[in-house]
Protein backbone atom coordinates (compact mmCIF):
# COMPACT_ATOMS: atom_id res chain seq x y z
CA UNK A 1 0.00 0.00 0.00
CA UNK A 2 2.88 2.35 0.74
CA UNK A 3 4.31 1.83 -2.74
CA UNK A 4 0.93 2.66 -4.23
CA UNK A 5 0.97 5.93 -2.34
CA UNK A 6 4.29 6.79 -3.94
CA UNK A 7 2.95 6.39 -7.46
CA UNK A 8 1.60 9.70 -8.84
CA UNK A 9 -0.63 7.67 -11.18
CA UNK A 10 -1.96 5.42 -8.42
CA UNK A 11 -5.54 5.48 -7.10
CA UNK A 12 -4.21 6.85 -3.80
CA UNK A 13 -2.82 10.07 -5.29
CA UNK A 14 -5.63 10.22 -7.82
CA UNK A 15 -8.12 10.34 -4.97
CA UNK A 16 -6.24 13.30 -3.54
CA UNK A 17 -5.92 15.35 -6.72
CA UNK A 18 -9.18 14.26 -8.33
CA UNK A 19 -12.70 14.71 -7.03
CA UNK A 20 -14.33 13.29 -10.15
CA UNK A 21 -14.45 9.57 -10.88
CA UNK A 22 -11.51 8.16 -12.81
CA UNK A 23 -13.77 7.24 -15.71
CA UNK A 24 -14.86 10.86 -16.22
CA UNK A 25 -12.59 12.71 -18.64
CA UNK A 26 -11.67 16.11 -17.26
CA UNK A 27 -8.83 18.60 -17.49
CA UNK A 28 -8.54 18.26 -13.72
CA UNK A 29 -6.80 14.95 -14.37
CA UNK A 30 -4.02 16.51 -16.49
CA UNK A 31 -0.80 15.58 -14.61
CA UNK A 32 1.87 18.22 -14.00
CA UNK A 33 4.58 15.67 -14.76
CA UNK A 34 3.63 15.93 -18.44
CA UNK A 35 5.82 19.05 -18.56
CA UNK A 36 8.76 16.63 -18.42
CA UNK A 37 8.05 15.97 -22.11
CA UNK A 38 9.04 19.58 -22.88
CA UNK A 39 12.30 19.03 -21.00
CA UNK A 40 13.02 15.94 -23.07
CA UNK A 41 12.30 17.59 -26.42
CA UNK A 42 14.23 20.74 -25.52
CA UNK A 43 17.22 18.66 -24.42
CA UNK A 44 16.99 16.67 -27.65
CA UNK A 45 16.96 19.89 -29.70
CA UNK A 46 20.08 21.14 -27.92
CA UNK A 47 21.77 17.76 -28.44
CA UNK A 48 21.10 17.94 -32.18
CA UNK A 49 22.61 21.43 -32.23
CA UNK A 50 25.77 20.01 -30.68
CA UNK A 51 25.70 17.18 -33.21
CA UNK A 52 25.42 19.76 -35.99
CA UNK A 53 28.45 21.67 -34.70
CA UNK A 54 30.65 18.65 -34.03
CA UNK A 55 29.41 15.96 -36.43
CA UNK A 56 27.90 17.99 -39.23
CA UNK A 57 24.36 16.73 -38.61
CA UNK A 58 21.63 18.66 -40.47
CA UNK A 59 20.87 21.88 -38.61
CA UNK A 60 17.18 21.71 -39.49
CA UNK A 61 16.68 18.67 -37.26
CA UNK A 62 17.56 20.42 -34.03
CA UNK A 63 15.64 23.56 -34.96
CA UNK A 64 12.52 21.59 -35.90
CA UNK A 65 12.61 19.67 -32.61
CA UNK A 66 13.10 22.94 -30.74
CA UNK A 67 10.02 24.41 -32.42
CA UNK A 68 8.09 21.25 -31.57
CA UNK A 69 9.20 21.54 -27.90
CA UNK A 70 7.92 25.10 -27.80
CA UNK A 71 4.59 24.03 -29.29
CA UNK A 72 4.24 21.19 -26.78
CA UNK A 73 4.93 23.61 -23.94
CA UNK A 74 2.22 25.99 -25.16
CA UNK A 75 -0.32 23.16 -25.40
CA UNK A 76 0.42 21.68 -21.99
CA UNK A 77 0.64 25.11 -20.34
CA UNK A 78 -2.75 26.04 -21.80
CA UNK A 79 -4.23 22.79 -20.50
CA UNK A 80 -2.72 23.18 -17.06
CA UNK A 81 -3.81 26.82 -16.87
CA UNK A 82 -7.35 25.66 -17.64
CA UNK A 83 -6.98 23.14 -14.82
CA UNK A 84 -5.84 25.92 -12.48
CA UNK A 85 -8.79 28.13 -13.39
CA UNK A 86 -11.46 25.42 -13.29
CA UNK A 87 -10.11 23.15 -10.56
CA UNK A 88 -7.76 25.15 -8.32
CA UNK A 89 -8.23 22.70 -5.46
CA UNK A 90 -6.84 19.88 -7.62
CA UNK A 91 -3.76 21.94 -8.50
CA UNK A 92 -3.32 22.89 -4.84
CA UNK A 93 -3.50 19.25 -3.75
CA UNK A 94 -1.00 18.25 -6.43
CA UNK A 95 1.38 21.06 -5.46
CA UNK A 96 1.33 20.11 -1.76
CA UNK A 97 1.72 16.37 -2.32
CA UNK A 98 5.15 15.17 -1.04
CA UNK A 99 5.88 13.34 -4.32
CA UNK A 100 3.78 14.88 -7.09
CA UNK A 101 4.60 18.39 -5.87
CA UNK A 102 8.22 18.00 -6.94
CA UNK A 103 7.15 17.75 -10.58
CA UNK A 104 6.24 21.43 -10.59
CA UNK A 105 9.98 21.86 -11.00
CA UNK A 106 9.57 20.47 -14.51
CA UNK A 107 7.73 23.69 -15.44
CA UNK A 108 10.66 25.85 -14.34
CA UNK A 109 13.22 23.61 -16.06
CA UNK A 110 11.17 23.67 -19.26
CA UNK A 111 11.22 27.47 -19.25
CA UNK A 112 14.98 27.54 -18.70
CA UNK A 113 15.62 25.06 -21.52
CA UNK A 114 13.30 26.88 -23.89
CA UNK A 115 15.30 30.05 -23.30
CA UNK A 116 18.30 28.23 -24.80
CA UNK A 117 16.18 26.92 -27.67
CA UNK A 118 14.99 30.39 -28.70
CA UNK A 119 18.29 32.21 -28.01
CA UNK A 120 19.55 32.08 -31.65
CA UNK A 121 16.34 33.72 -32.84
CA UNK A 122 15.77 36.45 -30.25
CA UNK A 123 18.37 37.26 -27.60
CA UNK A 124 16.12 39.73 -25.68
CA UNK A 125 13.29 37.20 -25.52
CA UNK A 126 15.72 34.47 -24.41
CA UNK A 127 17.04 36.74 -21.65
CA UNK A 128 13.51 37.45 -20.43
CA UNK A 129 12.44 33.80 -20.52
CA UNK A 130 15.62 32.72 -18.71
CA UNK A 131 15.02 35.31 -15.99
CA UNK A 132 11.46 34.08 -15.50
CA UNK A 133 12.74 30.51 -15.33
CA UNK A 134 15.43 31.23 -12.77
CA UNK A 135 12.99 33.10 -10.50
CA UNK A 136 10.54 30.20 -10.66
CA UNK A 137 13.36 27.73 -10.05
CA UNK A 138 14.69 29.51 -6.97
CA UNK A 139 11.16 29.81 -5.57
CA UNK A 140 10.35 26.12 -6.06
CA UNK A 141 13.70 25.01 -4.61
CA UNK A 142 13.09 27.19 -1.55
CA UNK A 143 9.61 25.76 -1.06
CA UNK A 144 10.80 22.18 -1.57
CA UNK A 145 13.58 22.36 0.99
CA UNK A 146 11.41 24.27 3.46
CA UNK A 147 8.85 21.47 3.37
CA UNK A 148 11.46 18.84 4.11
CA UNK A 149 12.88 20.80 7.02
CA UNK A 150 9.50 20.86 8.76
CA UNK A 151 10.30 17.33 9.86
CA UNK A 152 8.22 14.18 10.28
CA UNK A 153 8.61 13.28 6.61
CA UNK A 154 8.16 9.58 5.95
CA UNK A 155 11.50 8.18 4.76
CA UNK A 156 9.67 5.95 2.27
CA UNK A 157 8.67 9.11 0.38
CA UNK A 158 12.31 9.80 -0.55
CA UNK A 159 11.91 8.96 -4.23
CA UNK A 160 13.87 10.12 -7.31
CA UNK A 161 11.40 12.97 -7.95
CA UNK A 162 12.86 14.72 -4.89
CA UNK A 163 15.96 15.50 -6.97
CA UNK A 164 14.05 17.68 -9.43
CA UNK A 165 14.28 20.96 -7.45
CA UNK A 166 18.04 20.51 -7.05
CA UNK A 167 18.57 19.65 -10.70
CA UNK A 168 16.42 22.64 -11.62
CA UNK A 169 18.87 25.07 -10.03
CA UNK A 170 21.75 23.40 -11.86
CA UNK A 171 19.92 24.10 -15.11
CA UNK A 172 20.29 27.82 -14.48
CA UNK A 173 24.03 27.86 -15.33
CA UNK A 174 23.48 25.19 -18.00
CA UNK A 175 21.24 27.56 -19.92
CA UNK A 176 22.53 30.93 -18.70
CA UNK A 177 26.32 30.74 -18.72
CA UNK A 178 26.51 33.28 -21.56
CA UNK A 179 23.80 35.66 -20.42
CA UNK A 180 25.10 39.24 -20.81
CA UNK A 181 23.45 40.74 -17.72
CA UNK A 182 25.99 42.00 -15.18
CA UNK A 183 24.33 40.03 -12.41
CA UNK A 184 24.14 36.74 -14.32
CA UNK A 185 27.57 35.31 -13.32
CA UNK A 186 26.84 35.60 -9.61
CA UNK A 187 23.37 34.14 -10.07
CA UNK A 188 24.90 31.20 -11.93
CA UNK A 189 27.35 30.61 -9.08
CA UNK A 190 24.60 30.83 -6.47
CA UNK A 191 22.41 28.44 -8.44
CA UNK A 192 25.30 26.00 -8.81
CA UNK A 193 26.00 26.07 -5.08
CA UNK A 194 22.37 25.39 -4.22
CA UNK A 195 21.95 22.76 -6.91
CA UNK A 196 25.11 20.80 -6.09
CA UNK A 197 24.39 20.51 -2.37
CA UNK A 198 20.67 19.81 -2.79
CA UNK A 199 21.21 17.22 -5.50
CA UNK A 200 23.91 15.32 -3.60
CA UNK A 201 22.11 15.39 -0.24
CA UNK A 202 18.83 14.28 -1.76
CA UNK A 203 20.59 11.71 -3.95
CA UNK A 204 22.07 10.16 -0.79
CA UNK A 205 18.68 10.07 0.94
CA UNK A 206 17.04 8.46 -2.08
CA UNK A 207 19.73 5.81 -2.43
CA UNK A 208 19.29 5.03 1.27
CA UNK A 209 15.56 4.62 0.79
CA UNK A 210 16.03 2.38 -2.26
CA UNK A 211 18.51 0.18 -0.38
CA UNK A 212 16.67 -0.15 2.92
CA UNK A 213 13.00 0.08 1.97
CA UNK A 214 10.65 -1.78 -0.37
CA UNK A 215 11.29 -1.37 -4.10
CA UNK A 216 9.46 1.35 -5.96
CA UNK A 217 6.06 0.52 -7.38
CA UNK A 218 6.38 -0.63 -11.02
CA UNK A 219 4.71 2.54 -12.29
CA UNK A 220 7.41 4.61 -10.58
CA UNK A 221 10.40 2.67 -11.89
CA UNK A 222 10.92 5.00 -14.89
CA UNK A 223 11.71 7.79 -12.40
CA UNK A 224 14.91 5.92 -11.50
CA UNK A 225 16.40 7.56 -14.60
CA UNK A 226 16.28 10.86 -12.68
CA UNK A 227 19.25 9.56 -10.66
CA UNK A 228 21.41 10.19 -13.74
CA UNK A 229 20.49 13.87 -13.89
CA UNK A 230 22.58 15.36 -11.05
CA UNK A 231 25.79 14.16 -12.67
CA UNK A 232 24.97 14.80 -16.33
CA UNK A 233 23.47 18.22 -15.60
CA UNK A 234 26.24 18.88 -13.07
CA UNK A 235 28.81 18.21 -15.80
CA UNK A 236 27.13 20.70 -18.14
CA UNK A 237 26.76 23.34 -15.42
CA UNK A 238 30.33 22.96 -14.16
CA UNK A 239 31.93 23.10 -17.59
CA UNK A 240 29.86 26.16 -18.50
CA UNK A 241 31.03 27.99 -15.40
CA UNK A 242 34.74 27.09 -15.50
CA UNK A 243 34.94 27.24 -19.29
CA UNK A 244 36.77 23.94 -19.75
CA UNK A 245 36.48 20.19 -19.28
CA UNK A 246 38.91 19.28 -16.52
CA UNK A 247 39.36 16.09 -14.50
CA UNK A 248 36.53 16.90 -12.10
CA UNK A 249 34.20 17.32 -15.08
CA UNK A 250 35.38 13.93 -16.32
CA UNK A 251 34.47 12.38 -12.97
CA UNK A 252 30.96 13.80 -13.18
CA UNK A 253 30.50 12.54 -16.73
CA UNK A 254 31.72 9.03 -16.06
CA UNK A 255 29.63 8.59 -12.93
CA UNK A 256 26.57 9.80 -14.81
CA UNK A 257 27.33 7.25 -17.51
CA UNK A 258 27.75 4.56 -14.83
CA UNK A 259 24.40 5.44 -13.22
CA UNK A 260 22.73 5.22 -16.62
CA UNK A 261 24.16 1.73 -17.11
CA UNK A 262 22.84 0.72 -13.67
CA UNK A 263 19.30 2.08 -13.92
CA UNK A 264 18.58 1.49 -17.62
CA UNK A 265 17.89 -2.27 -17.22
CA UNK A 266 15.52 -1.48 -14.33
CA UNK A 267 13.65 1.12 -16.39
CA UNK A 268 13.52 -0.49 -19.83
CA UNK A 269 11.99 -3.83 -18.96
CA UNK A 270 9.53 -6.02 -20.81
CA UNK A 271 5.88 -5.65 -19.97
CA UNK A 272 6.14 -2.17 -18.49
CA UNK A 273 2.87 -0.29 -18.86
CA UNK A 274 2.87 3.28 -20.13
CA UNK A 275 1.81 6.31 -18.10
CA UNK A 276 2.68 10.04 -18.35
CA UNK A 277 5.29 9.43 -15.62
CA UNK A 278 7.44 7.75 -18.27
CA UNK A 279 8.41 11.20 -19.51
CA UNK A 280 10.70 11.38 -16.48
CA UNK A 281 13.29 9.46 -18.50
CA UNK A 282 13.53 12.11 -21.24
CA UNK A 283 15.57 14.92 -19.74
CA UNK A 284 18.11 12.78 -17.83
CA UNK A 285 18.85 10.91 -21.05
CA UNK A 286 19.00 14.20 -22.97
CA UNK A 287 21.37 15.71 -20.43
CA UNK A 288 23.63 12.67 -20.64
CA UNK A 289 23.58 12.76 -24.46
CA UNK A 290 24.51 16.46 -24.43
CA UNK A 291 27.27 15.77 -21.91
CA UNK A 292 28.58 12.86 -24.00
CA UNK A 293 28.68 14.94 -27.19
CA UNK A 294 30.46 17.77 -25.41
CA UNK A 295 32.92 15.39 -23.73
CA UNK A 296 33.66 13.44 -26.92
CA UNK A 297 34.42 16.65 -28.78
CA UNK A 298 36.89 17.73 -26.10
CA UNK A 299 38.70 14.38 -26.12
CA UNK A 300 38.46 13.58 -29.85
CA UNK A 301 38.20 9.90 -28.98
CA UNK A 302 36.45 7.43 -31.29
CA UNK A 303 35.07 5.26 -28.43
CA UNK A 304 33.66 8.40 -26.77
CA UNK A 305 32.12 9.50 -30.06
CA UNK A 306 30.54 6.06 -30.36
CA UNK A 307 29.06 6.37 -26.86
CA UNK A 308 27.72 9.83 -27.64
CA UNK A 309 26.09 8.71 -30.89
CA UNK A 310 24.53 5.65 -29.24
CA UNK A 311 23.08 7.84 -26.48
CA UNK A 312 21.72 10.31 -29.02
CA UNK A 313 20.09 7.54 -31.04
CA UNK A 314 18.64 5.97 -27.88
CA UNK A 315 17.24 9.34 -26.84
CA UNK A 316 15.56 9.82 -30.23
CA UNK A 317 14.02 6.35 -30.10
CA UNK A 318 12.82 6.75 -26.51
CA UNK A 319 11.16 10.11 -27.14
CA UNK A 320 9.59 8.90 -30.37
CA UNK A 321 8.03 5.92 -28.58
CA UNK A 322 6.80 8.10 -25.70
CA UNK A 323 5.31 10.59 -28.16
CA UNK A 324 3.35 7.89 -30.00
CA UNK A 325 2.07 6.39 -26.74
CA UNK A 326 1.11 9.81 -25.38
CA UNK A 327 -0.78 10.77 -28.52
CA UNK A 328 -2.60 7.45 -28.26
CA UNK A 329 -3.85 8.08 -24.71
CA UNK A 330 -4.79 11.64 -25.66
CA UNK A 331 -6.92 10.40 -28.57
CA UNK A 332 -8.60 7.64 -26.57
CA UNK A 333 -9.28 9.96 -23.64
CA UNK A 334 -7.25 8.08 -21.06
CA UNK A 335 -4.93 11.01 -20.37
CA UNK A 336 -7.85 13.02 -18.96
CA UNK A 337 -9.60 10.08 -17.29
Amino acid sequence: MQDQALNPSSPVISSVVQAAPRAQASVRNLPVNLFASVMGFSGLALAWRLAHESLGAPAIVGEAIGAFALGVFVLIAAGYLAKLVRHPQAVRAEFHHPVAGNFFGTIAISILLLSAVIAPYSAPLAHFVWTVGLLATFALSFVGLSRLLKGQVDASLAVPAWIIPGVATLDIPVTGAHMPMAWAPEVNLAASAIGVVLALVLFTMIIGRLVHRDPLAPAMEPSLMILVAPFAVGFLAYTNIVGEIDRFASLLFYFGLFMFAVVAPKVFRRGASFAPGWWAIGFPMAALANAALKYAESRASEPLWAIAIVLLVALNVALAVLTVKTVRIVLNGKLFA
